[in-house]
């Protein structure tokens, strides 16, 4: 290859390794395979060793992966967070055996732990208790996301014993179970929200939001596997992590000590078809020299421990024939396209369809009907058509369209500006919306009413006797009795719980509704800051905006909704059924307005409150809790550790500080 082709080759890898890393860490939209992005990277670095006359120090080569969000106070790590090498191959695994052969003549053990695949953390513990937890960022700091981390179950808030020296650093892996992804994902297509990608990004996405008791609703989880400190117990890593375990902290079962590079490669060819059995994702395997003064003396690269390497996993891809597919309508309108496949054996369970999620995607593809199709489950859970074998396509084979019009009652479909779905608009006059709408509103986490589910809702559409929620409260006794499965008892179970959800607070009802966009957490937002549907009805975009948390998508959604007469006459009729629309008086009478007409930012961490309960105190009394500062911000509320731009930021503007104390005397 001569030098000017050599330098277009290199600028085309940079170019489109910035991209795929701009779509996988910010838009949580992962374009390509780990396993494509580390083979572009090695042919990239590979190009950059042979012409180091085209070095740049901006070069994707030269980065470490960063997840800071300014929005955390940042904190320095005592020990760098550096990433690993990775592997992909047997042979590189013995390479890797050779290099520390060369550089020591000390006989040495491996320890082989799985690589979860969630979001690395650091956990500091002073005299047996959780001072700080701080994400891996960019490798030197981190953000101090303690609030959030403090909510997971599996992590230790002291330690047990009392063998364990007085400061440490624990590392680990936070990762959400395929279990809690699913009913997370379920959760946000109810809300009208993008389902996440994969266990990870929801895991990472987690610990990144401002509201500690929404992280806690998530179930997070979490695995470690690196013990960091001076006066540890035992100079064997493995050693190390038993007594940990000890201490409380969750290790895997699964960790093993080998003797030699043979005995690792026999663990990975185990877990290579076994890691299908656990209950969270796992991409590989790490092994790492146990000695920890061996570690200390083989030292570092400048991006990765030269005692340590990850073998990746690659994704199980099958090969199998797309026989049609078919599109389905959800509650919010949204048409999914699915593909139909020929069953084959995937990952331990026989797959049938796979999601082809947009027409973009079908378009990426280039799909046509019968084509040989490979593939993988994303994530290890959900199946995805990745790549199409087209020199095996029959010659008059059909090319896949997306449709026009919703296959279920016909109507043109929309795609809004800005994003990837497709809609049908029909809300109040298409089945599937129909029936997903009611059997929204009467879910658990909605009106929780008993004895109505699927199959009933179903049953009471075909009998023509509901055709929204509000007909719901004006079923008879007579009516449903001689419905089929049902019967006196039954009868009397869902009338009896149609009445008792009249209690229902105004804050569920309304995420009952199924505005789209509006999930659990909105509806509270909107419900405690405007108090009734009256406001929520008449307020302008201005003003929903200007709610915490609530953006323009969100509030465009709101007011598109009471726009709608069809929506309009259903909230007054389930009003005239007694349904709670207004915020409990209780509530109201514990509100004052002593901070109205404030902007409140909160920074660093405080003694007597977290920055939830802060955050809290500062909206129960009519001011604003906002998370960035501007020209409008009028006070910082700060604890220690306060991030150095907002420090800056404060001076710059010339924006009053409080302290915890100065703020609770305020609100006295």
């Amino acid at each position: 290859m001569n030098s000017d082709t050599a330098k277009e080759k290199i600028e085309a890898l940079r170019h489109e390794l910035e991209e795929y890393s701009y779509q996988y860490y910010v838009a949580s939209n992962p374009t390509i395979s780990d396993y494509e992005f580390d083979m572009k990277l090695k042919e990239l670095e590979k190009l950059e060793a042979e012409f180091p006359q085209f070095f740049d120090p901006n070069s994707p080569s030269q980065r470490v992966g960063s997840d800071i969000n300014q929005e955390f106070v940042q904190v320095k790590h005592q020990y760098p967070m550096l990433s690993l090498s990775n592997s992909y191959s047997e042979d590189e695994l013995s390479d890797f055996d050779q290099r520390i052969k060369k550089l020591t003549e000390e006989s040495y053990e491996y320890v082989c732990e799985l690589k979860f695949d969630g979001t690395s953390v650091s956990l500091i513990y002073e005299d047996g208790s959780l001072a700080r937890a701080v994400t891996r960022g960019d490798g030197e700091k981190g953000d101090d996301v303690t609030g959030n981390v403090r909510t997971i179950r599996s992590i230790p808030l002291k330690l047990k014993g009392t063998d364990y020296p007085g400061n440490i650093e624990m590392r680990g892996e936070i990762l959400l179970p395929f279990a809690v992804f699913t009913n997370l994902n379920q959760a946000r297509e109810e809300a009208g929200e993008m389902p996440f990608a994969n266990p990870r990004n929801a895991a990472s996405g987690t610990l990144k939001m401002q509201n500690a008791s929404e992280v806690a609703k998530r179930k997070l989880d979490a695995y470690f596997y690196y013990l960091l400190g001076e006066n540890l117990p035992d100079d064997g890593h493995f050693e190390s992590l038993q007594h940990a375990k000890k201490w409380g902290f969750k290790i895997s079962e699964h960790t093993r000590k080998c003797a030699n590079i043979n005995e690792v490669i026999d663990f990975i060819r185990y877990w290579d078809t076994e890691r299908f059995n656990l209950p969270v994702a796992t991409d590989g395997i790490v092994i790492k020299v146990n000695s920890r003064r061996l570690q200390n003396n083989l030292g570092f690269t400048a991006k990765s421990p030269r005692w340590a390497i990850a073998y990746k996993f690659k994704a199980e891809q099958v090969s199998t024939t797309l026989e049609s597919v078919s599109f389905q309508v959800g509650r919010t309108g949204a048409v999914t396209p699915v593909a139909n496949l020929t069953p084959v054996l995937l990952a331990g369970t026989i797959v049938k369809r796979a999601s082809l999620h947009n027409a973009d995607i079908i378009a990426k593809l280039d799909l046509h009907l019968e084509d040989s199709v490979y593939v993988e489950k994303g994530g290890e859970i959900i199946p995805k058509i990745v790549d199409v074998n087209d020199s095996l396509r029959k010659p008059d084979a059909q090319q896949v369209e997306f449709i026009k019009n919703c296959p279920e009652c016909n109507t043109e479909l929309i795609r809004r500006e800005g994003e990837a779905a497709h809609y049908c608009p029909n809300e109040t006059g298409c089945p599937p919306q129909i029936k997903g709408k009611i059997e929204h509103f009467i879910s658990r986490r909605a009106m929780d009413i008993d004895g109505l589910g699927q199959e009933t809702i179903e049953l009471l559409y075909q009998q023509d006797l509901i055709h929204n929620a509000a007909d719901l409260y004006e079923l008879k006794a007579e009516q449903l009795i001689p419905l089929e499965r049902m019967g006196e008892k039954s009868a009397e179970r869902i009338l009896k719980s149609l009445d008792e959800s009249k209690k229902v607070p105004f804050e569920r009802v309304l995420f009952a509704l199924g505005i789209r966009f509006v999930g659990e957490t909105v509806a509270k937002k909107l419900a405690q800051k405007l108090i009734n549907i009256e406001q929520l009805k008449a307020a302008s975009l201005e003003q929903l905006i200007d709610i915490d948390e609530i953006g323009g998508r969100i509030a465009e959604s709101v007011m598109a909704y009471f726009q709608d007469e069809k929506n309009a006459t259903l909230v007054e009729r389930l009003k005239a059924q007694g349904l709670q629309f207004e915020l409990d008086q209780s509530i109201l009478n514990e509100r004052s307005q002593k901070l109205e007409g404030l902007s409140i930012v909160i920074s660093g961490t405080f003694e007597k409150h977290s920055r939830d309960e802060l955050k809290a105190m500062i909206e129960k009394n009519g001011g604003k809790s906002v998370g960035s500062i501007s020209k409008k911000t009028s006070y910082l509320l700060g604890g220690s550790n306060i991030g150095p731009s907002k420090l800056e930021k404060v001076e710059k503007l010339g924006i009053p500080m409080l302290s915890e104390e100065e703020f609770l005397k305020m609100i006295e």
